[in-house]
């Protein structure tokens, strides 16, 4: 979905065999291939990336400018950017989106709501 250019820069890595009870609040890039029991929000002002590989689970929303999604979700994803949905993704709840790429295969138990940029913006 990212070519190597284009690939987000990760700062915060959750692992494989990581269990994480409680929201995560983060800042830049954050990669999750364990379990989260809790959201995951970016803050501040800049860009921020979370991506949830095959093996990553989010048992809460997700907040972010930009989402990737190639596991399971259970909670609502707000991104402002984009909202890339792997074969594999997921996601129980809804997905407000700037703009949306999904892979056949992934599934949305939800709504689906486009988020526009405010004027003059």
């Amino acid at each position: 979905m990212f070519n190597r250019e284009s690939r987000p820069r990760v700062e915060i890595l959750i692992g494989r065999s990581a269990r994480v009870h409680g929201d995560v609040d983060f800042a830049g890039g954050l990669h999750i291939d364990g379990h989260v029991f809790g959201g995951v929000c970016a803050y501040g002002e800049g860009e921020s990336t979370v991506s949830v590989s095959d093996s990553g689970i989010v048992e809460g929303g997700i907040v972010a400018t930009h989402v990737v999604v190639n596991g399971v979700v259970r909670g609502n994803v707000q991104a402002t950017g984009r909202v890339t949905l792997g074969s594999n993704a997921r996601v129980v709840g809804n997905v407000q989106y700037g703009v949306i790429e999904t892979a056949v295969g992934a599934e949305i138990t939800g709504t689906l709501v486009q988020v526009r940029a405010a004027a003059g913006k």
